[in-house]
């Protein structure tokens, strides 16, 4: 079983801005097992390496300027190894060793499948919300955080020209599931039947070429999203849009642009499905994107909006 996306390699322009943004974003930085390059985790395990973008060891850039490199999956077992590498013998760039199974999907993106080295995060205690009929705190008062600590990779979301093509390649190959639809624009998807509402979002605008759209993070809750979201502003760094709710998933957000490519992701509450779960397949609208957002984030100082320039 594919377990969720564990390492992610980038290839950078600017490696002190990016280790700048990755410590302000509340990932933690560890010594590199890879030389000449800077590696940070998240709570549960999962690492962010930065290259610099030039660098030959990485594979091939689907665009140009800093960028996601490689997205490597976790598995449960060897034994899963074994499936995936009969499943996609055919495919461009496939390789296997003991320990991975490596391959390039139609968007262009090299993708590698190795055992899982995440781990479960112990006492990650979170308050409850109170609602009418279900009350979950008692004597007890909502968190307030002065930033985020990230616990694991949520989801990653590329834009795709053949976005058909490339969404198929994930539910053939590897067993992926529709979670939800935009018609002819866009593919949620979750690696497993079973858990959250995707693990890889698949987008297709007009003339858009492949690229990559934004990395996302799990925090606690809405509250850690705002304290996170916060945070960044307070350390100059711009909101994309955010805070907000995603009607599709549930999910509370805020998006940080990124000095990596892209943009970074902070949240939480998105839906749990199964495999009784019908997708659904809607028109691309904005208030399906959005239930409510705030453009250009908030401010630290003043927990207003922030201003335009």
């Amino acid at each position: 079983m594919i377990t969720g996306i564990e390492v992610l390699k980038f290839g950078v322009e600017d490696r002190q801005a990016s280790n700048t943004f990755l410590n302000d974003f509340g990932l933690t930085a560890i010594q590199s097992d890879i030389a000449n390059t800077d590696l940070y985790k998240t709570q549960n395990g999962s690492k962010i390496y930065l290259f610099d973008v030039d660098d030959e060891r990485l594979p091939k850039a689907i665009e140009s300027g800093s960028t996601l490199r490689e997205v490597t999956w976790g598995v449960s077992q060897a034994s899963d190894l074994i499936d995936i590498s009969r499943k996609i013998s055919d495919v461009d760039g496939f390789e296997q060793t003991a320990k991975i199974v490596k391959c390039i999907d139609p968007n262009g993106i090299t993708i590698i499948f190795q055992e899982s080295i995440t781990h479960d995060v112990p006492d990650m205690k979170t308050e409850g919300i109170n609602q009418y009929g279900n009350i979950q705190r008692i004597n007890a008062a909502s968190p307030v955080y002065d930033q985020a600590k990230p616990i694991m990779i949520g989801h990653v979301v590329f834009f795709t020209p053949d976005l058909r093509k490339t969404q198929q390649f994930y539910i053939e190959k590897f067993g992926f599931h529709l979670s939800d639809a935009y018609r002819n624009r866009g593919a949620f998807l979750r690696c497993r039947s079973e858990g959250y509402h995707h693990d890889l979002f698949l987008l297709s605008l007009p003339d858009k070429p492949a690229g990559l759209n934004h990395v996302a993070f799990v925090v606690r809750d809405i509250h850690e999203v705002i304290g996170g979201g916060l945070h960044m502003n307070r350390a100059h760094w711009s909101t994309f849009i955010g805070p907000g709710r995603h009607p599709i998933s549930s999910a509370y957000f805020w998006y940080v642009n990124s000095p990596m490519g892209g943009a970074f992701e902070y949240y939480t509450n998105d839906d749990y499905l199964t495999e009784e779960w019908v997708p659904r397949e809607e028109e691309h609208r904005l208030e399906l994107f959005t239930e409510w957002a705030i453009e250009g984030g908030l401010d630290h100082a003043t927990r207003r909006q922030v201003k335009p320039a």
